[in-house]
């Protein structure tokens, strides 16, 4: 029987129903379409932020909006790692179930690639990580806009290294069918200036590919972020920061603020 990972924060992160979801994800998408029109190249690989949409939205729309349509439509596999936030672990998790599920549909595992990946030290089958993160679930909602027939490579990391991810990532690195996405936000609950300050000099590591330079307090998905960096430096990619904000910009206070970046690798 076929086993589905269904919805954990659907009505909390992001709209629950199919014609708010569409209609909100589809907004942010317009949002950004002007700004990606400016000439960012097809990307290999994405960083985009995962708090509720009310906040990170626009940021993950401009993310998404660097896949072109010419782009989108050579996407077949979507490998997506984002850091775990409410189970403790040490390693990789990869899921047990057949396909991922939100109120768009349903998201079919690619099972072949997760047998390759467990093959790693690192990476076990562990569904309980899966079960309520929301770092990867609010990001299915755009793939599933944007892309036609698509297979998911979903992964949790807890405690592992920048290398350690990499070395997983280099084993479901596919070719351009395969785009590679990473769930992070940046800095978290400092005050609206500091973040920024910190949030920048973030965006500036990222985007020269310096994965020794994103540490601790600077991402919440700071391993899975250095593990892409190190593979982007590996395949020759280029880092661009698409846009930098926080939730202070965004739909909360700026007494303490969450930060979000959007960034593609070509």
């Amino acid at each position: 029987m076929d086993t589905i990972r269904r919805p954990a924060v659907a009505g909390q992160f992001y709209p629950a129903e199919a014609e708010a979801l569409r209609a909100s994800v589809q907004s942010y998408l317009n949002g950004a379409e002007e700004e990606a029109a400016s000439g960012t190249s097809p990307p290999k690989a994405l960083i985009a932020p995962h708090a509720g949409y009310i906040y990170s939205g626009g940021v993950a729309g401009r993310a998404y909006a660097a896949l072109t349509p010419e782009r989108a439509a050579r996407i077949k596999r979507v490998v997506l790692l984002g850091p775990a936030h409410r189970v403790g672990f040490y390693g990789i998790a990869a899921p047990s179930v057949d396909a991922f599920q939100t109120a768009l549909g349903t998201v079919p595992v690619d099972q072949d690639s997760i047998e390759r990946a467990v093959k790693s030290p690192t990476v076990f089958r562990f569904d309980e990580p899966h079960r309520n993160e929301h770092s990867l679930e609010v990001q299915l909602p755009f793939l599933q806009m944007l892309l036609d027939d698509f297979t998911l490579v979903p992964l949790v990391v807890g405690s592992a290294t920048g290398e350690e991810v990499a070395s997983a990532l280099e084993d479901v690195w596919g070719d351009e069918d395969t785009l590679v996405v990473i769930s992070s936000d940046l800095s978290h609950y400092l005050d609206y200036d500091t973040a920024r300050q910190v949030d920048s000099r973030t965006s500036e590591a990222i985007s020269q590919l310096k994965a020794e330079e994103v540490k601790p307090g600077h991402a919440c998905g700071y391993v899975p972020v250095q593990g892409l960096l190190i593979n982007a430096r590996k395949h020759g990619l280029k880092g661009e920061t698409l846009v930098l904000r926080n939730s202070g910009d965004t739909a909360g206070p700026r007494e303490q603020v969450v930060g979000y970046g959007a960034y593609a690798f070509s």
